[in-house]
């Protein structure tokens, strides 16, 4: 299993990074959900040509459904 460094560890040092297993950052993405955003513009001799803008957002379902109302007694 792959391991990187992107956590912070906040009890030591906010700037100082821990080893954070792939599978513990891919389920707290896709709890919490991730928006991942993007321009792409295509010139010719410094004239806009296309515009493309891009958004994607990558969550389970069950962070994105409304929760379900409890049934009364």
């Amino acid at each position: 299993m792959g391991v990187t460094t992107l956590a912070p560890n906040s009890a030591d040092d906010p700037l100082t990074y821990r080893p954070v297993a792939l599978v513990d950052l891919l389920d707290r993405v896709l709890a919490t959900g991730v928006v991942i955003t993007g321009d792409l513009t295509l010139a010719i001799a410094d004239i806009d040509l296309v515009r493309i803008s891009l958004r994607a957002l990558i969550a389970s379902v069950g962070a994105l459904a409304p929760p379900e109302p409890e049934a009364a007694p």
